[in-house]
């Protein structure tokens, strides 16, 4: 075989443009605080932001007060077990030390105070289309709880998923914080949809994944294996959720379906989240959920 340097270099050249390429695109992004700015959280609004987005599902202790933020909850998935963070005001262990910037990129972009991605199972895509003021509300209500000096346990991911960098490709692929369904819509339907594709983050179950993990937004809310892949999600587009708007709003606020079963696993948690929101937001996600295509 014939000794080509050129070759070599040329192929050299771009394997380093590449990296280059992919180091540059998968840096974290700017974040623009202005939006942010001379913002005042209000406590009691922001407990209702805290139940309708589901902080305490995940960032409770297991089996804890849902009130104390000291994480540690394991989250099985194909990618390896994620724990969730200990995110009560706690100075050290927790967020206490946080500006309302750094919370606001946290959960909205995905990136720490020092700069690093999260990995998407802190649902920043979706929460990305929260209002500045309901960030500020929550981070007010959070910063109340009671801080916790548990730390934080470390997220079990195999190579190469364990390179956070990797997390800003990831990124460009997948992030898009647009509405999935868009239209005409009542003032109800609106603040269904703030609620079930921000707030809620419906979407992040009950929404088929790519192989990467990225949403099949084609596919929005028609069920999906689990993370776990031990049982499935079920589809609740109108082609498999046949229910009254009576019927979805006991489910979702009562935990029992029109046959008098009972709500199980994480969606148990969702159940008793939706409960303490206001009637009418729960009628506003059933009215929403009423817009959403109907995928078999």
């Amino acid at each position: 075989m014939e000794f080509k340097p050129k070759l070599l270099l040329g192929i050299g050249v771009a394997g380093v443009l590449a990296a280059g390429a992919a180091w540059f695109i998968s840096a974290p992004r700017a974040f623009d605080t202005a939006a942010f700015a001379g913002l005042t959280g209000d406590h009691k609004a922001g407990e209702q932001v805290f139940w309708a987005a589901g902080c305490a599902s995940c960032h409770m202790a297991p089996g804890g007060d849902p009130m104390v933020l000291a994480g540690g909850q394991a989250f099985a998935t194909q990618f390896g077990t994620f724990h969730a963070p200990n995110i009560s005001p706690d100075s050290v262990a927790g967020i206490g030390g946080w500006t309302l910037g750094q919370f606001a990129r946290a959960i909205q972009q995905g990136v720490s105070p020092d700069g690093a991605h999260y990995y998407p199972a802190l649902p920043y895509v979706a929460y990305a289309k929260m209002a500045p003021q309901d960030v500020a509300n929550l981070k007010a209500f959070i910063d109340g709880r009671p801080a916790d000096a548990t730390p934080s346990l470390p997220h079990e991911i195999a190579f190469p998923f364990n390179i956070r960098r990797t997390l800003g490709l990831w990124k460009a692929i997948f992030a898009d914080d647009s509405y999935v369904i868009t239209g005409d819509f009542t003032e109800a339907q609106q603040r269904g949809r703030y609620i079930a594709e921000s707030l809620a983050h419906c979407g992040e179950c009950h929404t088929p994944r790519t192989v990467l993990g990225g949403l099949d937004r084609s596919k929005w809310l028609a069920g999906a294996p689990s993370a776990d892949g031990k049982s499935r999600v079920p589809n609740i587009t109108p082609a498999a959720l046949d229910w009254s708007d009576g019927d979805i709003f006991a489910y979702l606020t009562t935990g029992f379906t029109p046959e008098y079963d009972s709500v199980g696993g994480h969606m148990a948690h969702v159940v008793e989240n939706m409960a303490k929101l206001p009637e009418s937001d729960v009628q506003a996600v059933v009215a929403y959920l009423r817009r959403v295509p109907a995928i078999p």
